[in-house]
């Protein structure tokens, strides 16, 4: 099945209306919210990933431009400069999806790209500087 991560902006007219609610029942698709910044009468924004037919997909995202929303693929990148790292694990307390851990093996810490959501909560931690978001 394929997933998509992608940044959904929408004006502050659409912010009470059930966006994601729709992508569910009418395009069949899975909705998983990585990141939400909703406040009434302001500008919206989703990151979320979704999952479901390639068809139902580009309906959903059909429908989300006609209404109004901009959709964007998520391509934000989050660096892990393993070199400059000492290991101290200040991100791996951090980071909500784990992407940072500790291998217990040998008390590493290691990343996981694929696990991250872009978050940023990592780098005003991090005291070396070892990881950085890249647009």
């Amino acid at each position: 099945m394929p997933k998509k991560r992608l940044v959904l902006t929408f004006p502050s007219r659409l912010v009470d209306q059930p966006i994601t609610y729709f992508l569910i029942k009418d395009h069949n698709l899975m909705v998983n919210i990585l990141r939400a910044n909703v406040t009434p009468k302001e500008e919206g924004r989703l990151v979320i990933e979704i999952s479901g037919k390639k068809n139902d997909i580009e309906s959903g995202m059909t429908h989300l431009n006609e209404i109004g929303v901009n959709v964007k693929p998520l391509t934000k990148d989050v660096r892990w400069y393993k070199e400059r790292c000492t290991q101290c694990g200040a991100c791996t307390s951090i980071c909500p999806t784990e992407a940072f851990f500790v291998n217990r093996e040998d008390m590493s810490v290691s990343f996981k790209k694929e696990k991250c959501i872009a978050c940023e909560l990592c780098i005003p931690v991090c005291p070396y500087r070892a990881v950085e978001v890249l647009f």
